[in-house]
């Protein structure tokens, strides 16, 4: 054989090396990617039953009922739709009602989110960036935040 022809052989075999582990690695990633919703879109079908994703919004003011031992049920809102979530767990000590957050689990076929992680505002000022944009859409940014969130200005 050729140098000419081993140089193309050494190519082409680090080419199709090259692809393959390309092609596992996205395979790899596309598993772990977690989208971020709002209600609004999750009630508007962009997410299918079982997908896991994460879930933010604002907690429902006088939606949080503890139900049996560590399971709580209350429901994430942007102020147009809201989501009912049940989360068995320690709730964050920033978790309470009328405060941003963000929860990660799944949608199952009755609507209501599963939740296995729940992540609450770390500061005064922490609300989820697409909450923030949809409450200022509805022209009730100002609104909410005067009465239910005075510090998230």
């Amino acid at each position: 054989m050729k140098a000419k022809h081993r140089r193309l052989v050494a190519v082409v075999a680090g080419v199709t090396i090259l692809g393959t582990a390309v092609i596992l690695a996205l395979f790899a990633v596309q598993n772990n990617i977690v989208f971020f919703r709002d209600p609004t879109a999750v009630l508007a079908g962009k997410v299918s039953p079982g997908q896991r994703f994460r879930l933010g919004g604002l907690v429902e003011m006088g939606s949080v009922k503890h139900v049996k031992g560590d399971t709580v049920d209350f429901k994430v809102t942007d102020l147009k739709n809201a989501i009912p979530v049940v989360y068995s767990g320690l709730l964050p000590d920033l978790f309470r009602e009328g405060q941003g957050v963000v929860t990660e689990g799944h949608i199952g076929k009755d609507g209501v989110f599963h939740a296995d992680t729940v992540l609450a505002k770390h500061d005064e000022n922490y609300m989820p960036k697409n909450v923030v944009e949809a409450l200022k859409k509805s022209g009730r940014w100002k609104e909410y935040a005067d009465e239910a969130l005075p510090n998230a200005r």
